[in-house]
């Protein structure tokens, strides 16, 4: 049903609504808002999220309902975290809600995930592969996309809600003051993190949720 799978973190409540509405998209339901403006075509169809394992074909040997079970199984391992809150930052070109503070945990959770469902992945395709190699990548970015299939995991990992395609100059000022008014009394302090989801690209690429799950393992703090 899916052409390609991954692991995000959806986002409830006042924020998730906004960043449905700003994107055009929302992938909980699965709805299409209002047509995409220029800043926000390239990051709608992903919809307003934040990845922990980047979208990969299936493995021929795996089914979905074989990820949906690992997922579940995995996600009663995974212990909920907190983080100091969220802020709007520039990565690059483009705007983002990222992680503020000590983020250790979060990179701890986000390469499990990357490593438990990893043989759920089939191996990149030669375009895949190209693509994905196509940038500024540093060695420890190349290393990882042979070995995971993607550069930005484990050590390279940055939580981020992607908001905008890259900005050209003229609009980001004028972009980012629209960002700032529409996410900053939304953004959560503390941040917690209690759940993970599973979505699924589907024919018209745009992606949906298809299972989320409690991260349910009580910590031992």
């Amino acid at each position: 049903m899916f052409e390609r799978y991954a692991v995000y973190y959806t986002f409830d409540g006042a924020l998730g609504a906004a960043g449905a509405d700003w994107l055009g998209w929302d992938i909980v339901r699965a709805t299409a808002i209002r047509d995409a403006r220029e800043e926000t075509k390239r990051p709608r169809k992903y919809g307003f999220h934040a990845t922990l394992k980047a979208p990969f074909q299936l493995a021929q040997d795996r089914s979905e309902a074989e990820l949906r079970d690992a997922f579940f199984r995995l996600c009663t391992k995974l212990t909920p975290i907190t983080l100091e809150g969220l802020q709007i930052q520039s990565i690059g070109r483009f705007l983002a809600l990222t992680a503020e503070g000590d983020t250790t945990a979060l990179m701890a959770l986000a390469g499990t995930v990357v490593r438990e469902l990893d043989a759920f992945r089939a191996p990149l395709t030669e375009q895949e592969r190209t693509r994905r190699l196509n940038g500024r990548l540093n060695a420890a970015q190349l290393a990882n996309v042979e070995r995971w299939g993607y550069p930005h995991v484990m050590e390279q990992f940055q939580f981020h809600a992607t908001l905008t395609a890259p900005l050209n100059d003229t609009r980001a000022q004028l972009v980012r003051d629209e960002v700032t008014d529409i996410f900053t009394p939304l953004l959560p302090r503390p941040f917690h993190m209690t759940h993970l989801t599973v979505a699924g690209q589907r024919t018209d690429g745009f992606f949906e949720q298809i299972v989320r799950a409690p991260m349910s393992h009580a910590s031992q703090h």
